[in-house]
């Protein structure tokens, strides 16, 4: 059920980096290497290390996108609480 659940918020969050200013090339950018990240790794549940760090990224993309993008922001947090139900 929960990766249902990011799976969709993963597309929602794909559909958001598509509106995203296009004079915003580095954060479309970060934004779709967090998403392949979040997508490969969680096929590979085994990688603890790597999910912390995965934790962190998101984390970090929520502070910097959080005052221009609301909406990817919030999927973003949602995508955190998802992980953290899951034990990420």
């Amino acid at each position: 059920m929960e990766r249902q659940r990011l799976k969709e918020s993963f597309e929602k969050l794909r559909a958001e980096v598509d509106r995203l200013d296009p004079g915003d090339e580095a954060g479309k950018a970060r934004l779709d290497a967090l998403l392949s990240d979040l997508e490969r790794k969680l096929a590979d549940p085994g990688d603890v290390e790597h999910h912390r760090t995965l934790t962190a990224h998101v984390k970090e993309a929520i502070d910097t996108l959080g005052v221009e993008y609301p909406g990817t922001t919030a999927i973003l947090n949602h995508i955190m609480v998802t992980l953290s139900n899951m034990g990420i």
